[in-house]
């Protein structure tokens, strides 16, 4: 009945077994409970034939095909179905043996029948053996013309029916082994169907060890444990160890599977994407690498440089355009290949040219004019030169900025400009490093990549308003900018390989010297850029500033006109700076309401005469300080520098009875101007003989300084000389020359020290009507250095000492109604 079944079997699974060339898993056969597959046994004798097996475990009852293929092996299988007699299987130790001996062998293995033996396709031959009984093998009688040995039948010990634990423990084998054909591959229902309703017991076990996917050696030790009871249990050990590394192994499937089909899905839409540019004219990446390698071509950059260059657009090449790495790598060779390497504008070495730019566009600012003049001079005749770090400083709005415009166009060179105001990252200077996330270069490489050349007029405005913090110090990474020695092979992180900057006009701007550190100062060569002149301001208003607002404002030129007193009277009454920003505004602010005027088509007058001003501007905003006369003893007028200019301040000094010894100090001083006044009343007490100044005024007298226009602060050294012949005026109550001004710092010996802002001071002189003015002897160079328009119809008193000062300044005559 058996051997029916399995021929049925066997004709239906394996009439067609194109596709079944080494078939090596067990096949499930329809054994009863009832059924005993060793039917046929008792006429095996003690000497069989023995057939070895690579790799394979035959368990009785269970059918599994073979791929026979050594000779002996096939002339076994000939003989065995000639005779229609049993074999024995065993499986030998070591797969790779060709021609296996006793001790080859495992000695226990399995009486099988030979089912079907069928011709493949290919040439091989497959039989299907259908295990019987357990034997050992004792010995082997022969080895030609195959083997053939001893044997001795085992039996099993099968439990007791009415055993529960066995009973759950072939139903947990059952169970397991459907899922583990489960994890393993798409097992077909009937074959699940059979397992789960085969009530054969030794059967099932026995398939199942068939089909654990465990080596040989595990399943030969199944084999030879008799108890079926023992060896289901060793069975579910082995069972449940290779479920679980079957579920991790399909769990790890499992998540590689999901990302690589999403990968594959990325890669379909891509091919798709690449196919429909290609129809479009081509690939945009690939064209993008196209054209910077084209572009490179034509590059004259360094060897070096171009080495770098070909290392990362290779990089580029093999990243995938969907990668975050791709849009990085491209914007660092996009920054490579936009800088301008050794791509250098031709210099315009025609000096005339460059004077007439200069002086179009700028009115004044002589020193600076010949100092660019004078490095065009040096490059026209040495061809080749380390471009000067200029700084411009001085107040705001004198054109210091505008300036490097005006420069760049006569030197015919690209313009470019960074704001360094309030920058306190070092990174904005030297860039980020790539392993940042958004990293970039910094803004010197990003402005020469901007102009497109390497030696632009590069100008870093509000140098003085570099800040410094926890993310270190730009005036530090400055340093290696404007040094000259250095900047030959500056490092930006970002871009990581070093450029030149030698060749590049750097001209810095500031409007306070004190806040720059002294490394970067001597760094660079300083050039003042001082306040305007009142005359000076009405040429430029004349020239430039009128012109500009009137296109600003969309009236014709000539459409109005703005005679010089005009101007001159903006400047005067309704501003107070050094530059002309200020005026440029209320310049701006006249145009404005002529504008009204012209769209509501009123009329306009052909010029804004002076009087006209108080309808544009409205009421007069300043007062230019007068000269007020020397009626009163102790007032004396001094020279100050401030920030928008010169100006004209007075000392007033007083005296008043008291208990003496008491000094006032009011006028909202600074520690300097108070630390003067101090030092002006005890170098007076200390020579009272020499002024003729009597002894008791200081024991019954109280001295008040005081500076008008209290609200404003006022510091310095410059006022010392002022407060001394203030003082020596209150107490001897002489009257103070007329006309007469006076600056400079005083020591405790009566020395008298120069003091800056020279030229502002004078002004501010000339413009309040002084006639004659004390100086210090060392100032006379400053003098010298201011043009003679502006000195004209001034006389100038050059002192060494305070005692100097007080001859020339106090007259023998004492004032009107003296205390004393």
């Amino acid at each position: 009945m058996m051997k029916e079944r399995m021929k049925r079997f066997t004709e239906e699974s394996y009439d067609d077994l194109d596709d079944n060339i080494g078939i090596v898993m067990p096949i499930l056969t329809e054994c009863d409970v009832d059924e005993d597959f060793t039917e046929g046994i008792e006429k095996v004798g003690n000497i069989v034939p023995i057939l070895p097996l690579r790799n394979m475990v035959l368990f009785p009852g269970v059918a599994m095909p073979v791929i026979v293929g050594r000779p002996k092996s096939m002339r076994l299988i000939k003989e065995a179905v000639h005779n229609k007699s049993l074999i024995g299987v065993v499986c030998q130790k070591e797969m790779n043996t060709e021609d296996p001996d006793f001790d080859d062998l495992y000695t226990t293995g399995v009486i099988a029948d030979i089912v079907r033996v069928l011709e493949m396709p290919d040439g091989t031959t497959t039989v299907i053996l259908q295990g019987k009984k357990r034997f050992s093998l004792e010995a082997l009688e022969d080895t030609e013309p195959y083997l053939k040995g001893k044997i001795s039948l085992l039996e099993d010990k099968m439990p007791d029916k009415t055993d529960r634990e066995f009973e759950a423990l072939i139903s947990t084998i059952k169970d397991l082994t459907i899922k583990m054909l489960g994890a393993m591959s798409d097992p077909p229902r009937d074959l699940i169907f059979s397992i789960k309703n085969n009530k054969n017991i030794l059967y099932l076990v026995n398939f199942s060890c068939s089909n654990i996917p465990s080596g040989a050696s595990e399943k030969q030790e199944l084999l030879l444990i008799g108890d079926l009871k023992d060896r289901a249990y060793r069975l579910l050990f082995i069972l449940n160890r290779e479920y679980q590394l079957v579920e991790l192994k399909a769990s790890i499937q499992m998540k590689t599977h999901e990302d690589i089909n999403q990968q594959q899905r990325e890669y379909f839409l891509q091919q798709q994407i690449k196919t429909i540019q290609e129809e479009l004219g081509g690939n945009i990446n690939e064209l993008e690498i196209k054209e910077l390698r084209e572009k490179a071509a034509k590059k004259k950059w360094p060897i070096s440089v171009a080495e770098i260059f070909e290392k990362e657009i290779r990089k580029l090449e093999r990243l995938h355009p969907q990668s975050p790495d791709f849009s990085i790598q491209t914007q660092y060779v996009q920054t490579i290949i936009n800088l301008p390497w050794n791509e250098y504008s031709k210099d315009n070495f025609n000096l005339t040219h460059a004077q007439k730019v200069l002086d179009r566009d700028h009115y004044g600012l002589e020193k600076v004019k010949e100092r660019i003049i004078e490095h065009l001079a040096v490059l026209k005749l040495k061809g080749d030169m380390k471009s000067p770090i200029i700084c411009l400083y001085g107040p705001p709005g004198v054109g210091k900025t505008s300036l490097g415009k005006s420069i760049a166009e006569a030197l015919h060179r690209k313009y470019v400009r960074v704001s360094l105001g309030g920058l306190h990252d070092e990174a904005e200077i030297r860039g980020h490093r790539r392993t940042y996330i958004g990293a970039m270069s910094g803004r010197i490489i990003q402005n020469i990549q901007k102009a497109g050349s390497s030696n632009p007029v590069f100008i870093l405005d509000e140098i003085d308003k570099v800040t410094n913090d926890f993310k270190g110090d730009p005036a530090s990474a400055l340093l290696e900018v404007l040094d000259p020695e250095q900047n030959s092979a500056f490092h930006d992180n970002y871009l990581d390989i070093d450029y030149d900057l030698s060749k590049v006009m750097f001209i810095a701007t500031a409007n306070n010297l004190n806040t720059i550190s002294q490394p970067l100062l001597d760094r660079m060569e300083l050039i003042e850029v001082s306040g305007y002149i009142l005359e000076e301001k009405v040429e430029i208003a004349a020239r430039h500033l009128v012109p500009k607002q009137l296109e600003a404002h969309g009236l014709s030129k000539g459409k109005v006109k703005f005679p010089k007193k005009t101007l001159q009277v903006i400047i005067e009454s309704y501003t107070r700076e050094s530059g002309v920003r200020e005026l440029d505004k209320k310049i701006a602010k006249v145009m404005r309401k002529l504008a009204r005027k012209v769209a509501s088509d009123e009329a306009i007058p052909a010029q804004i005469k002076p009087e006209d001003l108080h309808d544009y501007l409205g009421p007069v905003e300043y007062s230019r300080d007068k000269y007020q006369g020397n009626e009163y003893a102790g007032v004396v007028t001094g020279l100050a520098w401030t920030a928008v200019g010169g100006e004209i301040l007075f000392v007033e000094s007083s005296l008043s009875r008291g208990k003496g010894s008491k000094l006032t100090l009011t006028g909202n001083l600074g520690d300097v101007m108070k630390e003067s006044a101090m030092l002006a009343l005890e170098y007076i007490h200390a020579h009272a003989s020499v002024f003729n100044i009597n002894e008791d005024l200081f024991e019954n007298w109280n001295v008040h300084i005081h500076v008008p226009e209290g609200a404003i602060p006022k510091d310095g050294p410059s006022a010392g000389v002022t407060m001394v012949t203030s003082l020596v005026s209150a107490f001897t109550q002489r009257k103070v020359r007329k006309n007469l001004a006076m600056t400079g710092e005083i020591t405790l010996r009566g020395k008298v020290l120069p003091v800056g802002g020279i030229k502002e001071k004078i002004l501010a002189a000339k413009r309040a009507g002084i006639k004659e003015l004390i100086l210090c002897k060392e100032n006379q160079k400053d003098i010298e250095e201011i043009k003679a328009d502006y000195v004209k119809g001034l006389t100038f008193h050059y002192v060494e000492d305070i005692h100097q000062v007080i001859d020339i300044a106090l007259l023998k005559e004492k004032v009107d109604n003296p205390l004393f």
